[in-house]
Parts: structure tokens; sequence; C-alpha cells
């Protein structure tokens, strides 16, 4: 089997650390490997496959006669903004986890699952992007459902874990909950979210918009049809929750007027589709949590059912780890199919 050199980008940050992660539990055919970070970072040790590899810091010239074959953005979108392109011009595929490049029209963007003939496209750029975690574990609950009856309009609402925040995000529901226990929680200033997360729950991720969504949902509505090669209404509503890992999504699927659904059929499809675990048992408390999602690589779904109002509306309940499915392991996976891709051609 070839192997291949790998650079990844934000190398002591949760999702580089994820992507090291997924990369050994997958067997990915690493060869060198070239963990890059901010100057504070650098000369830190991260551990892969037995070994302790020094972290090198990021700049202009890092790439250059280094011979990367994929490089793993996951440092941010000023990062991704200002570094991708030496990464490329080096003869590197960039595989990019922020934002900065998912709406770009030369640049695909990708859930294997469901787009992966789009990977193609990579050459255009020498970018491909990874979509945002929530928009990647619904789509793939979307994608069979839209192949078997035609979706029309989707509504969402988030329950998004402080991983969603990195390391950061989740320090803060921690330490919020050994002030809480320590009785002195109303001493303590939340600074990765705007108000205490613990036993809280707020609306509001990313920057509003002037139309009153934020642009953590104007993501989730933009990328979504951009993936689907669809048209279909999105709205969505983004909440951050006290959960450490795993972001849930309770989500209503409306079909054309004239299709009746077949709930049966619909767990089905959705139970057969790739990466997809369907656990849908209400009367032995069997259901999608974050606590069963974390640490996996499935899109677990469940609560399936039939709108009681309306024949051609289904609700459904998804979770998945965000830092994984949401991030590592889709960056993996898009990078196993572009290996293919190069293989075959």
């Amino acid at each position: 089997m070839s192997r291949y050199s790998i650079a990844v980008v934000g190398a002591t940050g949760a999702v580089g650390e994820e992507i090291f992660r997924v990369m050994e539990e997958l067997d990915f055919p690493v060869g060198e490997l070239l963990p890059l970070a901010s100057a504070r970072s650098a000369g830190e040790q991260i551990e892969f496959a037995g070994k302790s590899i020094r972290v090198e810091e990021l700049t202009e010239d890092v790439f250059e006669g280094r011979d990367i074959d994929i490089a793993f953005f996951s440092a941010g979108g000023s990062i991704s903004e200002k570094y991708a392109k030496y990464a490329v011009e080096a003869g590197a595929v960039v595989i990019d986890n922020t934002s900065y490049f998912r709406m770009d029209p030369n640049v695909p963007l990708i859930v294997p699952e469901v787009n992966p003939e789009d990977i193609a496209l990579w050459r255009e750029s020498g970018i491909i992007a990874n979509p945002n975690c929530s928009t990647i574990q619904m789509v793939q609950l979307l994608k069979p459902l839209h192949d078997l009856y035609g979706i029309k309009r989707v509504d969402v609402s988030t329950y998004q874990a402080t991983s969603g925040a990195g390391k950061e995000g989740m320090e803060e529901l921690v330490k919020e909950m050994q002030a809480f226990f320590a009785f002195k929680l109303g001493e303590y200033k939340p600074e990765a979210f705007a108000h205490q997360i613990a036993l809280n729950v707020i609306p509001h991720i990313d920057v509003p918009q002037e139309n009153g969504y934020t642009k953590e949902e104007m993501k989730m509505i933009n990328e979504t049809n951009k993936i689907m090669h669809s048209d279909f209404a999105v709205s969505a509503t983004c909440v951050r929750v006290p959960v450490l890992r795993s972001h849930s999504e309770s989500i209503t699927i409306t079909f054309g007027e004239d299709v009746d659904v077949d709930v049966d059929r619909a767990r089905e499809v959705l139970a057969n589709f790739e990466n997809v675990e369907l656990i849908d048992d209400m009367n032995n408390n069997e259901y999608p949590m974050p606590i069963t999602t974390t640490d996996t690589d499935i899109t677990a779904v469940g609560r399936v059912r039939k709108d009681l109002y309306s024949d051609n509306i289904l609700h459904i309940w998804g979770v998945a780890d965000q830092i994984r499915v949401g991030a590592a392991t889709n960056s993996i996976r898009i990078a196993q199919k572009w290996i293919k891709l190069q293989e075959d051609n």
C-alpha cells in the first residue's frame, strides 16, 4: 500500500488531536507526519503510532521541499486564509476544517457519504472543504430520505455541545460545574460563551446576522444545499447546551404534498445508509444520546415518527460526535476517498 506524507495544521487543538486518533484507529496510510501549530505551541510533542513527534511552527515556507501529499487545516479561518495557499503551491491537497472556503464555488464541500463525486473537483483550487459540524450529521440523515421522497423543506433545532467551541468551551463547562458544587458559581465570569453554560442553554451560536439568524444557522442553511445539489428550504435554530461532546438535532422534514410517509420505509433507508445507525425503541428507552455517540464515528438517528397532522411530514432526532463525525472523521473519510481517486486514476 502506498504511504502518504501528512501535515496537520492546528496539531495541538481539539480537532487536530482527534485527527491523529482517527488516523491511528483507521490505520490511515501515513508515511511522514508533520504536525504544525502556532509559535506558542511549537516544540510540543504529539504522540502518533507509538512515537513522539515534535510540533513545528506554521510559517509561509514550512511546506517547501517537504513533499506533503495531504494537509489538514484545523486552526481557524484566518489561518486557512493565509496559509492554505502555500500548502497547495507546494503540491499538497488541503482538506480544510474551517468555514473559510466552504461557500467558494471553486472549492468542493464534501460529506463522503452524500456527495463523494464532488471530490474530483479538488483540482480547481487544490482545496477540499469540510462542512460545518452540524451540517455534516444532518445531511447524512437527509440524503437517504431525499432520495426516497424528495425534500421540500427542513426545519432543524440543534442542541450543540460545548466541544463546538473547542477546548476552551469544554473547559468552561467543567470549571462552572466545579464552581457550582463549591457554591461559587456566582463568582465565575464566563469567557468562552456570552453567558453561563452550566445548568443553562444559550440560543446563540456565532455572530448575529441582519436577517435575525446567526452565522452558525446560515452555515447550515447554505451548506446543506451546496452539498446535496438541492434547492429546498432550510431553517435552523442553533442552541448551545451544557454537554461536553456530541451535537443533537431535532429535524422536521417536509416532503412534496403528494407524499404519504411510510415510517417503516423511512426507518429502513436510514438504517441502511452508510455510517448511520438507527436507535429507535422508545419502549426500551433506546434512542440516540450524546453519551452513547461520543468517541464513535456513527451518526445515530431515532424518534422517527410521522407528523400528526400532515402525511408528508417526518420528524427525526439525530446525534453525532462533533469532534469526530463533525470534523476529524469526516476529514479522514474525505482523504480516504481522495486517495482512492488518485490510485484509480
